[in-house]
């Protein structure tokens, strides 16, 4: 530290190592007392010391600064400059170059106030000075550019208003051509609301889209206090927080004028218009007509697969009994009789799931609480889904009541989680919700809900989604995206029109790797809910059968299976069975003599019946093949190109005639 004792070496270290030039000046004549480093440097270095401004610095004397120095010895009272020009040279004879200064001299005053000397402080400032420059004449370029376009442009920024954040902008730029083609003059300054208070909100929605995503757009709009026509486009000045959008357009009113024109001198070609019309619903009529069958086949096709399926299992079922009454074997009839039975529950189900979907099903309404319903359900759903599903049941709180077929509402609900688990074979989230939802307007969409108060229950995962042209077709009949064997396509027409029937609808929100949620909604019923729903458990499936050898029976039907293989055996084959394609190939790869594959045609597992035999035969050739099938699948058997030694057997059949096919065909 320095004390006051020794403060002349601390101010010789603070004039030395100063950062701005510093000089002082004695006398009225200015001669150079002291000068520190960056003094020097500003001058070149001269000899300056002991000399007066005018000897030492002829060009700053030729500049007026000399003047200067005079009036402030003369006056007592200080000079300031800011970005004075200051030429000089670097030495004598040496190049010139122009510097700019910030500088002040202070008159000093001795102990009597006299002006004795003058100090000199001040820094270079020429970069700044330039940049400056620079950018002057940037804008000075800029704002003619700005003016010399024929197109408007103007520069608007957003604020928060009376009705809401960013609700209203201010232009705070605007070219000469603003006025042009837009028809106001004067917008700078100019609030949108004060502007055109009666079209403003359309404004807003357009540039306010663009200032939230970032994206420019390109539209026309009318702007109606004008009555002119523009064609615009918008983006948003970097970075966001700035809040503006540019906006670049011109007046279209002419050609605007021109095609309203044109469009009503066609309206005027009455003739002509009514005939295309007619033509053209006639195409569309024909095209309607064109899906309508192609969606009969569907339906008809579907109905035929899995009614032939049941069919076959009855009429074989009876075919045994009647066999084993012959030979008097009673003691296993009560088995085939349950068989029948269960197939007999299969085919009137498959007859409700349709009446569902055409919403001809006959039903009970309760008036019940959902959350009371699914919280019964709960571990029926967490059995039903497996370990590897987190499972999770979220209801807010005073759901209100419904009036809904109980039993049904259950087999909707336990469909529904069943599909979010196909969805999610790897596991995943599945989540079951129930809220109350105020339909204020009816939404448009095909079900066309009318407004009102409805409790919604919903289940969502986090599956594989559904592509949009999937989820157009969810809720058709017979429509499915699992492979053969894997679902009748019947389960979410079935939700939907249950939910139809009972005065709501089924809706589907899902994108592609994201997951889905279906959900039912139900009218609010305005009574007490009963409180003794119970949740029906159905039945097990019936177990599979197991055999032996010569004959490979393929059928992921257990019954159709385990008849043909008891007709087969009693005929005095040894048979194979397997359920689906990849178990009867590891059979086929074996050392087992098979001299004929009877195969259903749609078989789990993603190998149909047709892969399953084409397998075979390269690893068997010449393998005879008997498909049997409850629906003539020409897709996948593409019966013209049938290989030699293989046949058809369409379901349901007589054992006897199956028996003559396998005859035939071992035969052949």
């Amino acid at each position: 530290m320095y004390s006051a004792g020794n403060l002349g070496p601390l101010l010789n270290l603070l004039f030395e190592q100063a950062p701005t030039f510093m000089a002082l000046l004695r006398g009225p004549e200015h001669r150079f007392e002291l000068a520190n480093p960056r003094y020097m440097d500003l001058v070149g270095h001269r000899e300056i010391l002991g000399k007066t401004v005018a000897e030492a610095l002829p060009d700053a004397h030729a500049q007026g600064f000399v003047d200067i120095l005079d009036e402030v010895y003369r006056s007592g009272l200080p000079y300031t400059a800011v970005g004075a020009a200051f030429v000089a040279q670097s030495e004598p004879g040496g190049p010139v170059s122009e510097r700019f200064l910030d500088f002040v001299y202070q008159p000093v005053r001795d102990e009597e106030g006299t002006v004795g000397a003058i100090f000199v402080e001040g820094a270079d400032v020429t970069e700044r000075v330039l940049a400056e420059r620079m950018r002057r004449d940037s804008e000075t370029l800029y704002k003619e550019l700005f003016d010399a376009i024929d197109l408007g442009f103007c520069v608007i920024e957003f604020f928060d208003g009376p009705h809401g954040p960013n609700s209203d902008y201010i232009h705070i730029a605007a070219n000469a051509a603003y006025a042009k083609h837009a028809g106001i003059p004067n917008v700078v300054g100019q609030k949108l609301r004060e502007m055109v208070p009666a079209e403003a909100d359309a404004w807003v929605a357009r540039y306010g889209a663009v200032l939230a995503s970032g994206e420019q757009v390109r539209f026309q709009q009318e702007l109606v206090a004008t009555g002119r026509f523009l064609d615009l486009a918008a983006i948003r000045i970097e970075p966001s927080s700035r809040r503006q959008v540019a906006v670049l357009f011109q007046d279209i009113t002419a050609r605007r004028r021109a095609e309203i024109a044109l469009e009503e001198l066609n309206a005027g070609l009455e003739e002509e218009v009514a005939s295309r019309s007619a033509k053209l619903l006639a195409a569309e009529e024909a095209l309607r007509h064109s899906y309508k069958m192609e969606a009969v086949g569907q339906l008809t096709g579907g109905l035929a697969h899995d009614f032939n399926n049941i069919l076959a299992g009855i009429s074989g079922s009876l075919e045994i009994m009647g066999k084993r009454l012959s030979q008097g074997r009673t003691g296993e009839i009560d088995r085939y009789i349950n068989d029948a039975m269960s197939a007999t529950k299969r085919a009137a189900g498959l007859t409700q799931r349709l009446l569902a979907f055409s919403r001809r099903q006959t039903l009970d309404p309760t008036p019940l609480r959902v959350e009371t319903l699914v919280d019964g359900m709960r571990e029926l759903v967490r059995r039903t889904v497996g370990p590897h599903i987190a499972l999770s049941i979220e209801t807010m709180p005073e759901v209100w009541t419904t009036c809904v077929d109980a039993g049904q509402l259950e087999n909707a609900l336990l469909n529904l989680c069943i599909n979010a688990r196909d969805a999610m074979p790897r596991g995943g989230r599945m989540v079951i919700g129930a809220d109350n939802v105020v339909l204020d307007r009816r939404v448009e969409t095909d079900d066309a809900l009318p407004p009102g108060d409805y409790v919604r229950l919903s289940v969502s995962d986090t599956g594989s989604g559904m592509a949009p042209d999937v989820m157009l077709r969810a809720f058709d009949p017979f429509y499915t995206t699992k492979p053969a064997g894997q679902g009748t396509g019947l389960g979410l027409s079935m939700v939907y029109g249950f939910a139809g029937q009972s005065g709501g609808t089924a809706r589907i929100q899902s994108q592609a790797g994201q997951g889905t949620t279906v959900s039912i909604y139900l009218p609010r019923f305005d009574g007490d809910a009963r409180d003794d729903v119970l949740v029906k458990v159905d039945g097990g499936i019936p177990s599979e059968q197991t055999a032996s050898k010569t004959v490979l029976v393929v059928d992921d039907e257990a019954l159709i299976r385990m008849m043909t293989v008891e007709h087969l055996q009693d005929l005095g084959f040894t048979v194979l069975e397997a359920d689906d394609g990849r178990s009867a190939l590891q059979i086929l790869e074996s050392d087992v003599n098979i001299g004929l594959l009877v195969s259903d045609v749609g078989l789990p597992g993603g190998m149909n019946g047709r892969q399953l035999a084409e397998a075979a035969r390269s690893a068997r050739p010449g393998l005879r093949v008997l498909f049997i099938t409850g629906y003539a699948e020409h897709a996948v058997l593409n019966h013209a190109e049938l290989e030699q030694g293989m046949e058809i057997l369409t379901k349901p059949f007589q054992l006897d005639v199956l028996s003559e096919r396998v005859a035939q065909i071992l035969a052949a």
